[in-house]
């Protein structure tokens, strides 16, 4: 059964990022940032094989680009609910946290209960492909074929 583990790791990046300097890039616990008492999860989607496809697609992005998509994904975490021009509601139960990095504007799709698919968009409208195999992942992770 796909599972779902933390993004701690992403975090640390954050700090390293100077063009992004906003206060969540501030440590949880330091100069007066705490989290909210019921924060949404960020956790990555595992598969049935122990892959995590997001986790692996941001580990293959230069390091300055996943501390800002790390510091929005933060942002969403402890601010949520949010909306444009951060979130976008996709499909029901299934958000974008739209991510703008060097290569172009990263979206990364996700549900409450985690971060289910990553990809740089190139085009003006979220590729059908890219938008399907989020909500495959999400069948999976909820226990649905």
């Amino acid at each position: 059964m796909p599972q779902l583990t933390n993004t701690n790791q992403l975090n640390k990046n954050q700090q390293d990022c100077t063009t992004h300097q906003k206060w969540y890039t501030k440590p949880i616990g330091q100069q007066g940032v705490t989290m909210p008492p019921n924060p949404l999860k960020a956790a990555f989607f595992k598969t049935a094989k122990g892959n995590e496809p997001v986790k692996e697609w941001l580990l293959e992005l230069r390091k300055h680009d996943r501390a800002i998509i790390g510091g929005d994904i933060r942002t969403v975490q402890i601010g949520w609910p949010l909306g444009m021009p951060l979130v976008r509601k996709m499909e029901p139960d299934l958000w974008e946290v739209r991510s703008i990095i060097a290569d172009g504007i990263a979206r990364v799709l996700f549900t409450l209960e985690g971060l289910l698919h990553g990809f740089v968009k190139k085009s003006q409208k979220t590729p059908q492909g890219d938008l399907a195999l989020a909500i495959q992942r999400l069948k999976e992770l909820r226990g649905k074929k």
